[in-house]
């Protein structure tokens, strides 16, 4: 498990090490007249948990901290993870304060479910975010057309701990497969991407914002040497486990396909721990929306953050600062 930090580089900015990880330390809520908890952040340190380099919660979690340390007095840094397992386990113990999830993984984590089966996790949201495109991309020379197909092929499930590793085991275990079935891949996206260029990975699963620039890269390097593939028929079987799969649709557009493939899509959380300051949270999630602007220009899929579907976080309750924020009761 990684416990450098990094600093995510955003708008030409270069990456930036940080110190290493340790046990953070909360500021206390400042309070206005009459009881009240300030909108106006305290002075200290807070540490962002992203995911894979070249996933867009690396981009957009660089975006954030660049917000936050603009804009209020704390100074925020944002890291790269094995994302959304590894964030809540590692907000849990302190070595970050906010994190981006997906919100199945999220759901597991308060309810004690899954990775977290008997250990329910203290978090809570600042607000639900975009949402993830489940991303299957294979070789067009594999002979893969569905994901019963991926018997007997090598396929990368995704960093160990990440949300895409999730859903990637959830859709497997849908089609009738088991790890026997197939030869695992549990490797980060930029060594996924690598690996097919290389000829030595069959497939990927991914969980992403669109465009992801890493799928990007392997669409525009390979062409039509790589095709995407149709996994709406698993959704059914992922609605039973939880009900925030929906199906969507990736845009021919976007990665210049020859037209749009369905596929499956899960919402986003910045989470924080349950005694994360009230004041802080409050400053962060209004500069969220204030913000926003700036974040739409690193990544188009902040585009999708509104205050409409921000509260819609259930089971993960919204931490009372972001209720503030967000002018909820």
């Amino acid at each position: 498990m990684r416990r450098s930090r990094t600093l995510v580089g955003v708008l030409g900015l270069a990456l930036v090490a940080t110190g290493c990880g340790g046990k953070r330390e909360d500021t206390p809520n400042a309070q206005q007249p009459g009881g009240t908890t300030s909108c106006e952040a305290g002075e200290g340190r807070v540490t962002i948990a992203t995911g894979n380099v070249g996933g867009v919660y690396y981009v957009l979690g660089g975006a954030l901290a660049q917000v936050i340390s603009n804009n209020s007095k704390l100074k925020a840094t944002a890291a790269d993870t094995g994302a959304s397992v590894q964030n809540i386990q590692q907000l849990g113990d302190k070595t970050y304060d906010i994190a981006f999830s997906l919100a199945d993984t999220a759901a597991d984590a308060v309810q004690g479910k899954s990775a977290f089966e008997g250990k329910p996790q203290k978090i809570q949201a600042l607000s639900r975010i975009y949402s993830n495109y489940t991303q299957v991309v294979v070789r067009a020379d594999s002979g893969i057309n569905s994901v019963a197909d991926f018997k007997g092929k090598r396929i990368s499930t995704g960093s160990p701990k990440s949300g895409t590793e999730v859903i990637a085991n959830r859709l497997l275990q849908a089609a009738g497969l088991k790890d026997a079935d197939f030869s695992p891949q549990r490797l980060a996206l930029r060594q996924t991407v690598d690996g097919m260029k290389e000829g030595k990975i069959d497939g990927l699963v991914w969980s992403g914002g669109l465009p992801t620039p890493e799928i990007t890269d392997l669409t525009t390097s390979m062409a039509d040497k790589v095709k995407f593939i149709d996994i709406t028929p698993q959704l059914p079987a992922l609605k039973q486990l939880n009900p925030v799969y929906d199906q969507g649709s990736i845009p021919a557009a976007t990665y210049k396909q020859p037209g749009d493939t369905p596929t499956i899509v899960v919402p986003n959380l910045l989470l924080v721990r349950d005694d994360f300051p009230a004041a802080n949270a409050c400053a962060i999630t209004k500069l969220i929306f204030d913000k926003k602007a700036d974040l739409e220009k690193t990544h188009p899929s902040a585009k999708e953050i509104t205050k409409e579907t921000a509260v819609k976080t259930d089971p993960v309750q919204l931490h009372p600062g972001a209720k503030q924020a967000l002018g909820v009761s």
